[in-house]
């Protein structure tokens, strides 16, 4: 009796053990991406996904839409993710707290110089777009107030008001630097959700927004890109950044990731993104049929 006792624990724990080992297997095949709280990044998130899942043996869970950028920063330092998309303006100022550059490739070369040796977290290449902020304003108010620079809205910012991400009025690349460079100072400052700033500004609720050049409803709701005549603003190209540990183990994972690098420009993420704002379509959708039209899936 004791034998067989014996003998069935032992199988008991040969089938633990083997159910452990294949939990280990399986977590460590496994490839999360995160994405901040707005459409472009989640088409990115998508994109990312299929090509990891097409042109390699691993498995991608997603996480969109998971916050702003210290949210995701935090959640890609501590290893609770391992790839999300990042912008290299958002990431030289907001997170590294280094000084402005403008020219774009010298940017992405200091910020991937510093993420790399400082973070242990590597830059791929660039999707290819620059998704700059601006300050935005519907085209006949903006025509009638004479207002087409930056330069221009500061004399008129006091009695206008600024709809913007609660992120942008905290930010030195947003309304605390503008208040710095230009001296601009809105009536009021509303925090609102990324999702609505564009609504708020074409039904009047606010005056001015800070919008991406890349957003599609900008010119869908006839709205105006004010010019940035001081240069305020850093380039922010957008590129996949991932934990060095997951590129060690994975190597294929840049591969698959650098096949994107230089394929979007600004007019044709802007047509995506219009897709998913403005058509209703769903964000997986729009990026698995934008890749296979690129021929980069199946």
């Amino acid at each position: 009796m004791r034998k067989k006792i014996a003998l069935f624990s032992l199988l008991l724990l040969t089938i633990v053990l083997a159910g452990c080992s294949l939990f280990t297997g399986s977590k460590g095949d496994r490839v999360v991406i995160a994405g901040k709280n707005f459409t472009e990044q989640d088409i990115l998130v998508y994109m990312m996904k299929y090509m990891i899942e097409d042109r390699t043996d691993l498995t991608v869970e997603t996480k969109p839409y998971l916050g702003g950028t210290n949210v995701v920063v935090q959640a890609l330092e501590r290893g609770d993710i391992d790839i999300y998309p990042e912008y290299t303006g958002t990431a030289l100022i907001n997170v590294l707290g280094q000084p402005l550059i403008s020219d774009p490739q010298a940017a992405y070369d200091q910020v991937k110089e510093i993420y790399e040796k400082q973070k242990n977290i590597i830059w791929l290449q660039p999707f290819g777009f620059n998704n700059t902020y601006t300050l935005t304003m519907r085209a006949d108010q903006a025509e009638n107030l004479g207002i087409h620079t930056f330069s221009d809205l500061v004399a008129k910012a006091p009695e206008l008001q600024l709809g913007c991400t609660q992120e942008f009025a905290e930010r030195e690349d947003g309304y605390l630097g503008l208040q710095k460079v230009y001296g601009m100072n809105f009536k009021s400052v509303n925090g609102m959700d990324p999702g609505l700033t564009y609504a708020g500004v074409r039904d009047g609720k606010v005056d001015v927004i800070d919008g991406f050049s890349t957003d599609g409803r900008i010119p869908a709701f006839n709205l105006k890109i004010l010019k940035d005549d001081k240069h305020f603003f850093p380039p922010y190209y957008a590129a996949p950044i991932v934990r060095r540990e997951l590129l060690d183990k994975h190597p294929e994972v840049a591969d698959a990731l650098n096949l994107l690098g230089g394929r979007l420009d600004d007019k044709q993420m802007a047509i995506l993104n219009a897709k998913v704002d403005l058509d209703k379509q769903d964000a997986k959708e729009v990026a698995k049929n934008w890749l296979k039209e690129q021929g980069l899936i199946k």
